[in-house]
């Protein structure tokens, strides 16, 4: 278990199961902000428990968002390549009443933390898209750069949008946290 801020991040145990579950499917306006234009179709309960789930409550790499004693979201890390030791990570605050409020920044303090801590990684990389403009002031408050921009390359309800690449070297990380 991870703590910040009044932030926890933790595996995911079979209590959050329905929870999870509706926070995911009952307000789906994030998948607007989450790569929508991966295809996405709501998940079964039963589907959802044994893909999702699972991997929330038996990886390392798919951890629960804690908020005020309640699941909000869900954090992710996931190698681009294990050779090169390039690792990507995600966020997904699901409910809109909980967009706003700072969960996803101290959220991301501890994870990437831990990530540094428990992996032999020199940087920390995110992806995401121009039309996600609260992901990329999110990850530029905790001290992640933009560091590559594919320009109009995801293309979403008629309209081009760009992929930006953000990171974060340990060294930046480690010195920006004291």
């Amino acid at each position: 278990m991870l703590e910040h801020d009044g932030v926890v991040i933790r595996n995911a145990v079979e209590a959050d199961k329905e929870i999870l579950f509706r926070l995911m499917t009952e307000d789906e306006e994030w998948t607007k902000f989450n790569g929508p234009y991966f295809p996405y179709k709501t998940p079964t309960f039963e589907g959802f428990g044994s893909r999702f789930f699972t991997r929330l409550r038996d990886s390392p790499e798919n951890m629960v968002i804690e908020y005020e004693g309640k699941p909000v979201g869900t954090v992710s890390s996931h190698w681009e390549s294990e050779a090169t030791r390039w690792l990507e990570i995600g966020i997904v605050i699901y409910s809109q009443q909980d967009w706003g409020k700072g969960i996803g920044r101290k959220a991301l303090v501890p994870w990437i933390t831990h990530l540094f801590e428990t992996h032999e990684i020199e940087r920390v990389g995110l992806t995401t898209w121009s039309g996600n403009p609260r992901m990329i002031a999110c990850a530029e408050a905790i001290g992640m750069q933009v560091e590559g921009t594919l320009r109009k390359v995801r293309f979403y309800q008629g309209v081009y949008y760009d992929s930006i690449k953000m990171g974060v070297l340990r060294e930046e990380w480690f010195g920006s946290q004291t």
